[in-house]
């Protein structure tokens, strides 16, 4: 048992059945077990096994099972609903599940009231759930006329196939399910979208329904007030409410053009991530746009990442390619001059824009683009330079995400899948940039998850994941060790022995890319950003036209003094300008009139505050310059 106790398991007897001996109220909850490391349905015999352990509604494992099962039901529904459909694969994600499904007919979000009432018979049938072994003979007659699983079914082999039935339903699945349709839980069918079949946009699209489904119907609720709050943060209405950005399909999908506001924030992010990272010794460097392409061929990058490549440009003989990532001009940076172990390490950074052919299906406002900003670095260094290199690229990180409010956040140990083909093979250096990552990570006294399949195509990784105040969780910052690259390019240093040796080469990214990394601070401060970050700190309002004058000259005053600030100069109400501009979520809103225009002082209203504080004009000034120097220390961006 997981706390180390044994418990004699006669022959014959189920998963169940031992659930039932430990406790009821444990068998009550119980929707699967783990058997010999293996999660199994509750119907399992346990004949020879040697590890158990019952798997929980509320436990991740448990929630996974029953979404899957739920994912079984919606099928059925529709199955029963639309005659004729033909399924395709139904899986459990986070916090819910989908399934895509070629209708007979059509379904909108008008038809999933309809789809989840059919879900609640089935579920008030309470149909047992079992699993069958079947041939592949067999299992093909069964879906003789069904593409899709008949597809899937060629890569199978006999002794491996299994069906689940739950009335006259059947799916198939590997499993496991829960013991019956009464034990889903709680569910919410959310949307429809469209899904190529296979992700391929060369092959059918498909319907794809939504859900969630949990223990509870309070955890249900609980997770759609929380959908909600999501929605009211997404950064796309923000983004438009505040000016920051738009889209155009003059300019094309996927590539966001900003505003000055949107400029500014950009600009204010780069400025700070640009000052920390200067402090600690890198420097800045430029590499352009476009680059010849068999500088990606010696890389690697072309046989690995071709796909999300934009098309090559033809010019004679040469071929270019946008720029889709930093590292290979970097290297040739470092080509570009000799050098020595004595000017090791060298660090590079550069934010720069680059370009990925993401399928137009994938992109997703800010967080999914074509056109992105990279705040990259690259550092070369000997092997023995690499933890304390780590060790300066963490202190960056932790200084940045510390600093935007992120302080929730854990490490993901990114390694290679050793049976996959998408890595560069060379298993003595993957092996040293692997111990030498997890060096650097013990040594940093830094926790961590190991995590196959996650690695780049060129090595190891440590990935931070940040929860935002929803408790999302981002991917927002990455240090990956590299042993093949610099060789594959020719880097080269004299070492302290005269000879010539391969530097190692740090990738880090800070905070990811400007452009998703703005989409979830939006979403982070609901658009309300700290003093430090606003665009615009300050919006000065008239109480009537003849105050323009003084209230250009405050703007005039305070702009010199360093205050990002605007006149509100429209026609509108004092009133309807307050109850705008305190919509557009500026932190403070100074309001003049023929008092403050005769004392040379302002009303200050703080933002989500109704109380007003009149000020100088200079007093302001101070008050704002304090509240950036508390964040950012006393040269604020410039320092």
């Amino acid at each position: 048992m997981p706390d180390g106790t044994e418990l004699h398991v006669e022959p014959g007897e189920r998963a169940r059945d031992v659930a039932r001996r430990i406790g009821s109220r444990l068998a009550r909850d119980a929707v699967a077990a783990r058997v010999d490391g293996r999660l199994v349905d509750l119907e399992a015999p346990l004949d020879g096994a040697r590890e158990f352990e019952v798997i929980t509604k509320d436990s991740p494992e448990g929630l996974y099972v029953m979404r899957h099962s739920a994912a079984h039901v919606m099928a059925q529904a529709i199955l029963e609903l639309y005659p004729g459909s033909r399924l395709t694969i139904g899986p459990p994600v986070e916090d819910g599940f989908y399934y895509d499904i070629e209708v007979a007919g059509r379904i909108t979000e008008e038809d999933l009231p309809r789809i989840e009432e059919k879900m609640r018979e089935i579920v008030e049938r309470d149909l047992p759930i079992r699993r069958e072994e079947v041939s592949k003979e067999e299992v093909e007659r069964l879906y003789s006329d069904n593409p899709y699983k008949l597809e899937l079914i060629r890569d199978l082999e006999d002794g491996e196939i299994s069906i689940y039935r739950q009335g006259d339903f059947y799916d198939l699945c590997r499993g496991p399910h829960v013991p019956s349709t009464g034990r889903i839980g709680a569910f919410k069918l959310q949307s429809v979208a469209g899904a190529y079949w296979r992700g391929d946009e060369n092959n059918p699209m498909l319907t794809r329904i939504y859900g969630t489904a949990w223990p509870t119907e309070k955890q249900l609720k609980a997770y759609l007030r929380r959908l909600e709050e999501a929605r009211a943060r997404d950064h796309r209405r923000i983004g438009r409410e505040l000016d920051l950005f738009t889209f155009s399909p003059d300019v094309g999908a996927g590539i966001p053009i900003f505003l000055p506001k949107g400029e500014m924030l950009r600009h204010l992010m780069e400025s700070f991530v640009r000052r920390v990272q200067s402090r600690h010794g890198y420097e800045h460097v430029w590499t352009g746009n476009v680059v010849n392409e068999k500088l990606y061929a010696r890389s690697g990058h072309l046989d690995h990442y071709r796909d999300a490549m934009f098309p090559p440009m033809k010019d004679g003989e040469n071929v270019y390619r946008l720029k889709p990532m930093n590292c290979p001009s970097h290297m040739v940076l470092f080509n570009s001059r000799a050098h020595s172990y004595r000017d090791l390490p060298v660090r590079y950074a550069e934010f720069a824009t680059l370009y990925r052919y993401e399928k137009s299906g994938e992109l997703s406002g800010l967080t999914r683009v074509r056109a992105l900003t990279q705040d990259d670095a690259h550092v070369f260094c000997t092997e023995e330079q690499v933890q304390e290199e780590f060790a300066r690229a963490l202190a960056i990180i932790r200084e940045v995400l510390d600093t935007y409010g992120f302080t929730d956040y854990r490490v993901r140990l990114s390694l290679r899948d050793p049976d996959s083909s998408k890595y560069i093979a060379d298993e003595e250096k993957w092996q040293r940039a692997e111990d030498a990552l997890r060096r650097a990570l013990d040594a940093a006294g830094i926790s961590y998850e190991p995590v196959e399949g996650e690695a780049a195509f060129y090595g190891p990784k440590a990935d931070f994941m940040a929860k935002d105040v929803l408790g999302r969780e981002w991917q927002l910052s990455t240090i990956q060790v590299d042993f093949i690259q610099p060789g594959r390019l020719g880097c080269e240093y004299v070492g302290e022995d005269g000879e010539k040796h391969t530097p190692v080469l740090l990738h880090r990214a800070v905070t990811g890319t400007t452009e998703r990394f703005m989409a979830v601070l939006i979403e982070h401060y609901a658009g309300a950003f700290p003093v430090w970050l606003a665009p615009v700190q300050a919006v000065v309002i008239p109480v009537a036209d003849r105050h323009l004058e003084y209230a250009g000259i405050v703007s005039e005053k305070l702009g010199g003094a360093g205050v990002r600030v605007e006149v509100d100069d429209s026609p509108s109400t004092m009133q309807k300008k307050i109850r705008e501009n305190a919509r557009k979520k500026v932190p403070y809103l100074l309001v003049v009139g023929d008092a403050e225009a005769e004392a040379g002082s302002v009303n200050v209203r703080r933002r989500g505050q109704k109380e007003q504080e009149e000020m100088t004009v200079d007093g302001f000034a101070a008050l704002v310059r304090s509240e950036v120097e508390e964040v950012l220390g006393p040269h604020g961006l410039h320092g």
